[in-house]
C-alpha cells in the first residue's frame, strides 16, 4: 500500500501544465521537471568524479525529475561567485536554452551568494545537491518524528538563503510613513519582512528541537527497556539503496517497504528476531547513507543514528552491484565515527555484509571477495547465504555468562520459559519436585533463579 501511495504521487513524463481547453479546470497534469546536472571535478579520478554526477542524476530521477544534461568542469576549487568558471556559465545558459530546462542541479553545496549569482545568469531555478536531498526526504517522511527531523532540517538550510524581492523587502510602518491605517505602536523604520520570516523560522527550529527532544526521550526509554531485559540489539547500517530494508524483511518478515530508489525508508524500524539456538535479540533499520550527506540531515536525524552507537553489533550492508564498494563504506563508516566522538562513546564490533550477489556474475563475487575478505556474502532478495548470516550474528552478539543449576518449581513455569527464550540451557530434567534446569543466563534472570538454586 504505501508503494502504490507513493506512486499516485509521481510526476508523469511528456505531459504538459497548459490546459488543452479551458473547460479543464478539475483535471491538473503535471509535467517532469526537467533538470540539467553540474559538477566541478577538484580531486580524485575522472571516474570518481563522473560516479558523483551518476550518484547526482539517480538522486534528481528519485526526487521526480526527468535528466537531460550533465556536465562537469575541472577546477582546483569551486569559483566563488558561480560555483563554475564564467565560460562554464555560458556554456551552461546555452545547454539550458537548447534542451528547455527549467532546473540546474549542482554537484555540493552551494553559498546564498553563489545560488544568486547562478540564478541570475541562468534564468532558471537552481537546486545544490543539498537541497536535493532534503526534497527527497520531504517527499519520504512518513511518521511524525520524520516528518519532524526533516522539516528541521530543511529549515536549518534555508535560513541563511532567505531572500527578498521587490514590495517583500519593503519595511512596516505605521502613522505618517505607514498610511492611515498604522496606528499606535507601528511608527519608526519597522522591519523588513525578511527580518520577519527570519524570526519566526527560528521559533519555529526551537519548537521542533523541543518536540524531538520529547521523541528522542521516548526512543532512549524503549532501548533503555530492552537493555534491561538484556535483549542484544543489532543495527543495520549502510550506503543508500544497499538493501537494508530487504535484508531486514529477509531476517524477521518485517514487511518494511521496499523500492529500488534512493532513501527509500526514513524511519527507523525495530524487530524482534531469533538465534538459530533460540536465543532472542532485536534488528534496528536506520536511514541510508550517501556521499556528502548534508551535515544537516545528520544533525536532525542524530537520535535515529544514535541507535547505531547503542547496538551490541553493527550490521553494514554494501551494495555488490555498484561498482565503487569501498567509497560507499568510507561514506558511511565517516558519519558514523563523527557521530560517536561527538558522544564519547565506542562504536561497536562491525559486520560487513554484501547484498546483492544475486545481480553480479561470479567473476565480479570473487573480486568483491578480494577486496573485502572480512565481509558475508548474501542475497536478501533470492534468500542466498541469510541463514549463515544468521548464524555469524548469534555469533557475534553477546551470549549469556552466568551459569545457574537450579531447581524450578512447576508453579513458576515462566522462569524457565525465560530461561529458553533469553539463555542457553544445557540440560533440562522433569521430576517430581520441580524442572532441574542447568543453564547460563544473564545476572538479572540468574538473580530471580537464586532461590531455587539450592544455595539461597
Amino acid at each position: 500500500m504505501q508503494l502504490a501511495d507513493r506512486a499516485s504521487l509521481r510526476r508523469v513524463s511528456g505531459l504538459s501544465t497548459e490546459l488543452t481547453d479551458v473547460t479543464e479546470v478539475e483535471v491538473r497534469r503535471l509535467r517532469l521537471e526537467r533538470v540539467v546536472l553540474v559538477g566541478v571535478w577538484t580531486e580524485g579520478s575522472a571516474a570518481r568524479s563522473e560516479e558523483s554526477l551518476t550518484e547526482l542524476a539517480r538522486l534528481a530521477e528519485t526526487a521526480g525529475s526527468e535528466v537531460l544534461e550533465g556536465l562537469v568542469q575541472r577546477r582546483d576549487r569551486p569559483d566563488p561567485a558561480t560555483y563554475v568558471g564564467a565560460g562554464k556559465v555560458r556554456e551552461l545558459r546555452d545547454v539550458v536554452a537548447s534542451t528547455g530546462a527549467d532546473t540546474v542541479i549542482c554537484d555540493g553545496e552551494l553559498s546564498p551568494g553563489q545560488l544568486r549569482q547562478l540564478e541570475d545568469k541562468l534564468k532558471v531555478k537552481v537546486v545544490d545537491r543539498t537541497a536535493l536531498i532534503l526534497d527527497i526526504f520531504a517527499q519520504h517522511a512518513s511518521s511524525k518524528e520524520g516528518k519532524a527531523q526533516v522539516e528541521l532540517a530543511q529549515l536549518q538550510y534555508y535560513l541563511p538563503r532567505l531572500r527578498g524581492w521587490g514590495d517583500k523587502m519593503s519595511r512596516q510602518a505605521g502613522g505618517r510613513a505607514g498610511g492611515a491605517g498604522g496606528g499606535v505602536g507601528t511608527r519608526g523604520p519597522g522591519e523588513t519582512k525578511l527580518e520577519t520570516d527570519r524570526r519566526r523560522i527560528h521559533k519555529r527550529i526551537t519548537k521542533l528541537r523541543k518536540e524531538l527532544a520529547a521523541m528522542r526521550t521516548v526512543r532512549e526509554t524503549k532501548r533503555g527497556r530492552r537493555a534491561a531485559n538484556a535483549v542484544p540489539a543489532v543495527a543495520i547500517a549502510g550506503y543508500t539503496n544497499a538493501g537494508k530494508s530487504s535484508l531486514l524483511n529477509a531476517l524477521t518478515r518485517a514487511g518494511v517497504l521496499v523500492e529500488n530508489s534512493l532513501f527509500a525508508t526514513l524511519d527507523p524500524t525495530t524487530r524482534r528476531a531469533r538465534t538459530p539456538d533460540n536465543r532472542d535479540y532485536t534488528l534496528t533499520d536506520t536511514v541510508g547513507f550517501v556521499r556528502h550527506l548534508p551535515h544537516q540531515i545528520v544533525e536532525a536525524f542524530r537520535s535515529t543514528l544514535e541507535e547505531v552507537t547503542g547496538a551490541d553489533l553493527l550490521v553494514h550492508v554494501v551494495d555488490g552491484a555498484e561498482l565503487a564498494p569501498h567509497d560507499q563504506v568510507s561514506a558511511v563508516r565517516d558519519v558514523l565515527k563523527d557521530i560517536a566522538s561527538e558522544h564519547d562513546e565506542a562504536m561497536p564490533p562491525e559486520l560487513l555484509v554484501v547484498n546483492k550477489i544475486d545481480a553480479v556474475d561470479a567473476t565480479r563475487v570473487a573480486e568483491l571477495r578480494r577486496l573485502l575478505p572480512e565481509a558475508v556474502f548474501v542475497s536478501a532478495h533470492s534468500g542466498k547465504g541469510i541463514e549463515g548470516l544468521r548464524e555469524i550474528i548469534a555469533d557475534r552478539i553477546p551470549r549469556p555468562d552466568v551459569f545457574v543449576d537450579a531447581l524450578v518449581p512447576y508453579t513458576r513455569g515462566e522462569l524457565v520459559a525465560r530461561a529458553h527464550a533469553e539463555g542457553e540451557v544445557i540440560d533440562e530434567d522433569h521430576t517430581a519436585e520441580g524442572t532441574r534446569l542447568r543453564a547460563k543466563v544473564r545476572a538479572e534472570l540468574a538473580g530471580a533463579l537464586k532461590p531455587f538454586t539450592g544455595t539461597g
